[in-house]
């Protein structure tokens, strides 16, 4: 699965990084902790979150994380939009919930990426 067909099960909308969606997903994980994604968490994944504030940011460049999908139509600040266009990151947002977005995405074939 790559992250334009996640984008399109999950109904997202793209906030940063069109270009970079042909990339294949490896593992899926669903956090609102960011202690619990860093200890948890494989490297390259992709992360759905809630929690919207520049920790997440810096979490997923620890992680090197290809793609956060914000959920429950979470809005992402200028700053931290910037922080991932400049680590050449995919940034999305759906309107569900984690729950829905966990259970279509992994409906869809798409693996976890939580320990």
């Amino acid at each position: 699965m790559t992250l334009r067909d996640a984008a399109k099960i999950i109904e997202a909308e793209i906030l940063v990084g069109e270009d970079l969606l042909d990339q294949e997903i490896g593992s899926i994980c669903g956090s609102d902790m960011m202690s619990e994604v860093l200890a948890f968490t494989n490297e390259h994944s992709v992360l759905l979150t809630g929690l919207c504030n520049t920790q997440v940011m810096r979490t997923a460049d620890m992680l090197d994380l290809e793609c956060l999908i914000f959920i429950r139509g979470k809005q992402p600040t200028p700053e931290m939009l910037q922080m991932a266009e400049d680590d050449g990151r995919v940034v999305m947002k759906t309107r569900f919930g984690m729950f829905s977005t966990c259970g279509k995405l992994y409906q869809a074939g798409a693996g976890s990426g939580c320990m």
